[in-house]
């Protein structure tokens, strides 16, 4: 059979991912990916450690993220992706960035990691105060909401799980249910809530959650694509999700006066 007439393959792009090696949520990831863009993942090497602190230092070592990139370099990836956000956020702010300078330094190609994409979205929707839903322990939410703070932004309210295992099964009813706490704990004061950890589905619960608490919801899994295919100069795929989509980012319009010109006043400070 003749199948030169077919034309393809067609040339695809490459982005390199390392994740833990519990991550359970490939596909989840491939939702946000165009039709051109292709994801390598690989991940790094068992430990039979629970998600913890420790857990989150042990997958984020720069010895393991060099090998962990190298496997990607026969690929050719065109960045590189780090999708956990416990290991990116557990050493603070230098730390994520001496995480992407050793991957960078392994895969001679730019790097992004979770958290530090965290921080990249808060700044593109003009964020200064955001609640967060994590699934993890206190110990490690406590972690996350002083790599935030460290950051400059509030934390308004937070609820966790306290969850050490099989994230991925965690229905999008219980996220919901999180998302609406951690919200009402900032007594309408909040800019926008983050849905912590890269093995909790998010996918489609977040424009739901947008039109119910009228603010930006973002998670661990849509900031880092949206962070890596950024650099690639392309955008990340969703339906109608703020970060995605600047007509999805018109709640101030909604507020009352007073509110909404304290939030326009607020936007044009942070800019």
């Amino acid at each position: 059979m003749d199948v030169s007439f077919l034309g393809g393959p067609r040339p695809q792009r490459g982005v390199g991912v390392v994740a833990p090696f519990d991550f359970a949520l490939d596909r989840e990831l491939w939702r946000w990916v165009p039709d051109e863009v292709s994801l390598h993942l690989t991940r790094t090497p068992y430990v039979p450690v629970e998600v913890s602190l420790d857990l989150a230092r042990l997958v984020s070592e720069h010895e393991t993220l060099g090998d962990a990139v190298r496997t990607l370099n026969v690929i050719a990836p065109e960045i590189v992706a780090y999708a956990c956000t416990s290991g990116s956020f557990v050493g603070g702010v230098a730390g994520e960035r001496a995480m992407c300078e050793a991957m960078t330094r392994a895969g001679e190609v730019a790097s992004v990691t979770t958290s530090g994409a965290l921080l990249e979205a808060l700044t593109e929707l003009s964020v200064r105060r955001v609640a967060l839903v994590t699934p993890y322990t206190v110990s490690v939410t406590r972690a996350l909401e002083e790599y935030v703070a460290e950051a400059g932004v509030t934390v308004t309210g937070c609820a966790f799980m306290g969850l050490t295992r099989h994230i991925w099964k965690v229905p999008y009813r219980a996220v919901a249910d999180m998302a609406r706490q951690a919200v009402g704990d900032g007594h309408g004061r909040t800019d926008a809530l983050f849905i912590s950890c890269t093995n909790l589905p998010t996918y489609d619960v977040i424009a739901q959650l947008e039109a119910e608490l009228r603010i930006p919801v973002i998670s661990a899994n849509q900031v880092t694509m949206w962070a890596a295919l950024r650099r690639l100069g392309t955008r990340a795929v969703g339906p109608y999700q703020a970060l995605l989509d600047e007509s999805a980012r018109a709640w101030p319009q909604n507020l009352p006066n007073d509110d909404r010109q304290e939030r326009e006043q607020e936007r044009e400070g942070w800019t």
